[in-house]
């Protein structure tokens, strides 16, 4: 999965799932431990701007992070860069839950803050929330070079899968590889009753 682009920066990989309660947050926890171990400058950046847990799984401060950057409260990028006493790991928080993520997501500055990144470190990895929850992870799904999805076993509905996959089409996004958590045949998925991503997050602004 690792290659540097042909401009000789890192790598943006974007992890996300269909619906919340799939394990997006465990496998780029893990995925990020593991190229920090093969000896890869990684950088895992919390960009679940509506429900971070990032600062909880690493027993960090939530701020400042990413929103004081894209704010504008905070240019020092350096400041928001936290050691979590992981050899070659880094991690940036949240910041503050902002009003609109997903136009913080999407602007320019992000845009040019990812390509920053990418020139510091040799892995960029975002978390980001659920496909079918809010828009926040097409909004910046182009700037990525990989992105991995994350199904749970038992709890990723079967429609909820086709439809995100059938907006990935769309937009013209591949996933670069997925993640099947906790498989137990005992188990099986429903097709419906897509309404739980909506309640977890909340409704989408306009």
């Amino acid at each position: 999965m690792y290659r540097f682009n042909s401009d000789g920066s890192g790598q943006a990989l974007l992890v996300s799932s269909p619906g919340p309660g799939e394990g997006k947050t465990t496998t780029i926890s893990n995925l990020a431990i593991t190229f920090a171990n093969l000896g890869k400058k990684t950088l895992l950046v919390d960009t679940d701007l509506r429900k971070p847990v990032m600062h909880k799984v690493f027993n960090n401060k939530q701020s400042p992070g990413l929103t004081d950057y894209l704010m504008g409260r905070e240019n020092d990028i350096a400041k928001l860069s936290n050691d979590i006493g992981v050899e070659n790991l880094t991690l940036m928080t949240s910041g503050s839950v902002p009003p609109f993520p997903s136009e913080l997501l999407g602007s320019t500055k992000m845009k040019n803050l990812i390509i920053e990144l990418k020139s510091n470190w040799d892995i960029v990895l975002f978390d980001l929330p659920p496909l079918m929850a809010v828009t926040d992870a097409y909004v910046i799904l182009q700037q990525m070079d990989q992105f991995v999805l994350v199904l749970r076993a038992g709890v990723t509905q079967r429609g909820a899968l086709k439809r995100s996959m059938a907006y990935l089409k769309v937009g013209g996004i591949s996933e670069t590889g997925v993640v099947l958590n906790q498989v137990d045949k005992s188990k099986t998925s429903k097709d419906e009753h897509f309404d739980y991503y909506t309640d977890y997050y909340g409704l989408e602004e306009e």
